[in-house]
């Protein structure tokens, strides 16, 4: 009788462990808020990511608290403010805090197997993906090269003939990069179909240049701008690897088991034709208005959160980690400045899921371009571009293209944001200069192999 019960007890352990969910980030690079069809899109077919709109609720105001690429990345991993342990810009090469708990270092303190694809752009040349935590690591596969009659005299890699978005395959065959991303994702989730896995997919895509799109990437567009048509090939390219994971976890019968977050690093490349419709603002010429900072985003799993939904709420980037903490059932990090948005997608909580979020791009050693500091609350936007300006109010519902400036008339909403500014800024340390030899872009090496955490 006792090892009967002993045995029951060991089955039901086992059985709770298995009920994990899987969790999936994709994590786009430069995706404007406009540029997808759940989002507004008309020239762009992305019916893959329509089919998981449908499948999970359209987060509308999703931001990046620290644009652009490294530091929204720092952020995500993290699930805080780059500023609270001193980022406050690029600094690509700051190191992440060690102390903390690391999104990857938590999912494996969890029972996780944990994997890692593409761009990594964190923490300093040591903190490699895999000595961050991660367990398993693509490599980059070599790219094509170029031979000097087939370089374009307007092509970006003309001096090296290296491709960005060309790569070798196994097979020895040249693949668009981000398809061949999509396929080795394919393959590590297939391997790892019976354990709890968390991985984190963060393709080159779509940062510039896509002007190596292929034509039968372009013409699947309606796009006619001929910049803007490379962007919406790279686009169309996203799309079918979501299309791979759904079709994936659906034969494997893990779609109501795996947790999928769809996002941005920042918002879009304007120099390529990216938008953030009705809001103005992107990469480039534009990094002072909202659009910036919106991300597309889009969280799904079926049975547990609400299917073809919309949540209009203020929320960020830094909530991942604090849902997935949520889903897991795993009690979240004290440094986490992000919350769990799960209540607010079911429908049991409404309005915002934070009060205020808050920006300070002042880091002066960073490129003028991206000096930026603003706080958002309810439909009001304030900002200013250095600490000497005067601020600016915006009321981002009746303005969103933030053309008329409100803030004489609004003395009450200024005071309001500033007060919950200086308070934020309080738990801030100082702009920390990046070390001496840490700006290098983490190596992972060349080839088509896993590299594991046990080697």
């Amino acid at each position: 009788m006792l090892k009967t019960l002993i045995l029951l007890i060991s089955l039901g352990a086992f059985a709770g462990a298995a009920e994990k969910p899987n969790v999936i980030i994709f994590f786009i690079d430069d995706l404007g808020y406009s540029d997808i069809s759940p989002f507004g899109s008309k020239d762009i077919p992305t019916p893959n990511l329509d089919r998981l709109a449908k499948e999970g609720v359209i987060c509308k105001d999703t931001y990046v608290t620290n644009p652009p690429c490294c530091p929204s990345r720092v952020s995500l991993i993290m699930g805080m403010y780059g500023q609270r342990f001193g980022k406050y810009g690029m600094s690509r090469g700051l190191p992440i805090p060690e102390d903390k708990d690391n999104m990857a270092k938590f999912m494996n303190r969890h029972g996780y197997i944990t994997g890692q694809i593409g761009k990594w752009d964190i923490g300093s040349k040591k903190q490699t993906a895999i000595n961050i935590g991660f367990k398993e690591v693509l490599q980059t596969p070599p790219k094509k090269i170029y031979k000097k009659s087939e370089v374009k005299a307007k092509n970006k890699y003309s001096k090296t003939g290296k491709s960005k978005f060309i790569c070798i395959n196994q097979k020895g065959e040249e693949q668009w990069l981000t398809d061949y991303d999509g396929d080795r994702c394919i393959e590590w989730i297939e391997k790892h179909k019976d354990k709890p896995f968390f991985m984190y997919f963060s393709p080159e895509a779509v940062h510039s240049s896509n002007i190596e799109a292929t034509e039968e990437l372009k013409k699947r567009s309606t796009v006619k701008d001929k910049k803007r048509v490379h962007l919406a090939a790279a686009i169309v390219s996203v799309d079918d690897q979501v299309g791979k994971m759904l079709d994936t976890l659906d034969r494997l019968k893990l779609r109501e088991k795996t947790l999928f977050i769809f996002s941005s690093d920042n918002g879009p490349n304007l120099g390529e034709g990216g938008t953030a419709l009705p809001y103005r603002g992107g990469k480039g010429g534009g990094t002072q208005q909202v659009g910036w900072t919106l991300s597309p985003t889009i969280i799904s799993r079926p049975g547990t959160i609400p299917q073809g939904k919309v949540y209009d709420g203020m929320m960020c980037t830094l909530d991942f980690y604090a849902t997935i903490a949520a889903q897991i059932g795993a009690e979240k990090p004290t440094h986490l400045d992000g919350v769990d948005v799960t209540p607010y997608l079911q429908g049991k909580k409404s309005g915002d899921a934070h009060n205020f979020l808050f920006w300070d791009n002042s880091d002066p050693t960073d490129a003028e371009r991206r000096n930026m500091l603003a706080v958002r609350w309810k439909d009001w936007r304030l900002y200013k571009k250095y600490k000497k300006d005067d601020w600016q109010l915006f009321d981002l519902k009746k303005d969103p293209q933030e053309k008329k400036d409100v803030a004489s008339s609004n003395p009450e909403v200024i005071s309001n944001m500033l007060a919950a500014y200086k308070k934020w800024q309080k738990g801030n340390v100082p702009v920390k200069k990046v070390p001496k030899n840490s700006n290098d872009d983490p190596k992972r090496g060349t080839g088509h192999q896993w590299m594991t955490s046990e080697k």
